[in-house]
């Protein structure tokens, strides 16, 4: 999967938390989404300096919310984990977890569709 199939792919499963997403689909959503995290992040700077708002930021990260945690449900499903395991980010230490599994390869045996 290239770079745009993987955003075309996540911004047209934009709310589907079934199925199963591979680890270049995820990895490319993730570059993707920090990729405009900064360019929003530089046009803040120039558009709104003297006020300190982040409304571009703020209105990249609304557009990007749904969509990563749904192509993390189904990056979880991929590895035949419950979606309901995002949870354990909450607690911060969870996410070194997460990040474990993200990096796994796809389990052959899954149970998820």
């Amino acid at each position: 999967m290239t770079f745009f199939q993987a955003i075309n792919t996540c911004l047209s499963k934009y709310t589907v938390f079934t199925g199963k997403a591979k680890r270049t689909e995820y990895w490319y959503w993730r570059l993707f989404e920090f990729l405009l995290a900064l360019l929003a992040f530089r046009f803040d700077m120039f558009f709104f300096k003297e006020y300190n708002i982040g409304s571009i930021s703020l209105f990249v990260f609304f557009f990007t919310c749904i969509p990563s945690i749904a192509v993390s449900v189904r990056r979880l499903h991929d590895i035949n984990k419950s979606g309901w395991w995002l949870l354990i980010s909450l607690t911060g230490i969870g996410n070194l977890l997460l990040l474990y599994w993200f990096l796994l390869p796809s389990d052959d045996n899954n149970i998820y569709n």
